[in-house]
């Protein structure tokens, strides 16, 4: 009985531990939610993992949205800049409620994104994530959400 006890309790401990732990650990982009913070990655094609962080500690990026694109399962992948136009509708506005800034007036945050490439897109990922970054690149200690 004790044993069972002791294996119940280690189990215990690691699944808690996770949970507690997870904003410290690198985790797929695709799987960030509204109001984690993580470090913006630098190159900007086919991103698959990012750093999460609390958002009390330092990063780059905090995620205010994260949608699907209205496209069609099947549909062709469309050009970089109907596929930005899009995402840009949704992020805008999306920004502004979840700071109470306006994006393109505001001298020191803007926000970035994160969409399918052309081969994700033929698996029928539509997934859009938008995140609030600083101007300058900088990082910073705290949440923006209003």
């Amino acid at each position: 009985m004790r044993g069972i006890l002791i294996r119940v309790g280690v189990v215990g401990a690691i699944i808690v531990g996770g949970l507690l732990l997870r904003p410290f650990f690198s985790g797929n982009a695709g799987d960030l939610k509204v109001g984690e913070c993580f470090d913006v990655p630098i190159e900007n094609e086919n991103i698959d993992d990012v750093q999460h962080h609390p958002c009390t500690d330092e990063h780059s990026g905090e995620v205010f949205y994260v949608g699907e694109s209205a496209a069609a399962d099947g549909a062709v992948y469309p050009s970089i800049n109907a596929l930005a136009a899009e995402v840009y509708s949704y992020c805008d506005s999306a920004f502004v409620t979840y700071t109470g800034k306006d994006p393109n007036n505001d001298p020191e945050w803007t926000y970035g994104f994160f969409y399918p490439n052309e081969e994700q897109w033929g698996d029928d990922s539509r997934l859009v994530i938008c995140y609030a970054s600083r101007v300058d690149g900088a990082t910073t200690k705290q949440s923006i959400k209003q």
